[in-house]
């Protein structure tokens, strides 16, 4: 049987060569390395969390590909009743910035999310704190006998700003300066996105103006208050809300009055939003002919409203064709 023969001893000069080779490849893969770490640190997504669909929707415009977005509701969610769920509260914990709707509309539940988050980053007052109604005028502010009433009113005025194309213009401005105040590296990025939407948003907007001339005066009726920015910019006309005060679910007595009403001034159509239940407006739709259109409301509300131009091309499509799309 052969015997492995044994290594020589090291002498000090192999040892110190030996050391240096070894040397010399941890280097070289450090070397390597470092590119690749380098572009990942540079690529490394800006963290937003968002309340609604429609400014998750808005920070991917913005933002393309530097921004990973959370969005905490969808649109078939009543976005008044969300709980702060532990997924919730984890997603806020890692959140660089924030985008909500404000004006009252997530008091239920975002106050305790906050709190559970404990990210000191999107606090109120601080740059990672986005409210988008704070940047636009609001409609429907209550006065004090009306918010005594109880229901879904909000002092601030209407929280539901994403229904007017035109405020969703002026909220991007805001919302990319926000961006780059908050992640300074990807500021030039951020501009350019900017204006390549707004650039685009304003071809959209010519375009849904001369497409919605049709529905100017046009009486409807709403099963909730959530639509007076959108009445306000295709000029409908409200002529009756199947809610007697919003969030409060419409019984037998209040539906008749409706119907009266409605018998004596004829809307078009009545509209209710596709995370609502549609009971009251299509008991209407029997009772008196008129159609229940449902509108997405926010992205995702209906197949065809996917991003936030589909969301108004698919909305002008069911007002202007009411009854034909469930």
């Amino acid at each position: 049987m052969n015997t492995p023969l044994a290594s020589p001893p090291l002498t000090p000069r192999r040892r110190l060569l030996r050391l240096a080779q070894g040397t010399a490849a941890v280097l070289a893969a450090g070397l390597l390395a470092l590119p690749a770490q380098a572009a990942q640190a540079a690529q490394a997504a800006l963290k937003v969390f968002a309340c609604e669909p429609e400014w998750g929707a808005l920070a991917r415009e913005l933002g393309g590909e530097r921004v990973e977005v959370t969005v905490a509701t969808t649109a078939l969610q009543d976005p008044h009743q969300i709980q702060a769920r532990p997924s919730l509260i984890a997603r806020a914990r890692n959140a660089d910035l924030l985008a909500c709707t404000g004006a009252q509309l997530e008091d239920g539940w975002l106050p305790l999310l906050l709190q559970q988050a404990g990210n000191a980053r999107i606090q109120p007052g601080l740059p990672g704190h986005f409210m988008a109604a704070d940047f636009v005028q609001k409609l429907e502010i209550p006065s004090a006998s009306e918010r005594s009433q109880g229901g879904d009113v909000h002092a601030a005025g209407n929280p539901h700003v994403q229904t007017d194309p035109r405020r969703i213009a002026t909220i991007a401005v805001a919302l990319s300066q926000r961006l780059q105040q908050v992640d300074p590296a990807g500021a030039a990025q951020y501009r350019q996105r900017g204006e390549d939407f707004q650039r685009r948003w304003s071809q959209a907007l010519a375009r849904w103006n001369a497409q919605a001339a049709p529905l100017k005066g046009v009486a409807v009726v709403s099963q909730h208050k959530g639509y007076a920015y959108l009445y306000e910019w295709l000029g409908l006309r409200e002529v009756a809300v199947l809610e007697p005060r919003p969030g409060v679910e419409p019984g037998a007595a209040y539906l008749q009055q409706v119907l009266a009403t409605v018998k004596a001034t004829p809307p078009r159509m009545t509209i209710y939003s596709a995370y609502q239940d549609a009971r009251a407006a299509d008991w209407l739709a029997r009772q008196s002919g008129v159609p229940a259109v449902k509108i997405a409301f926010t992205v995702g509300g209906t197949e065809g409203a996917g991003d936030l131009f589909a969301l108004f091309d698919d909305t002008l499509d069911r007002l202007l064709h009411p009854g034909s799309r469930k």
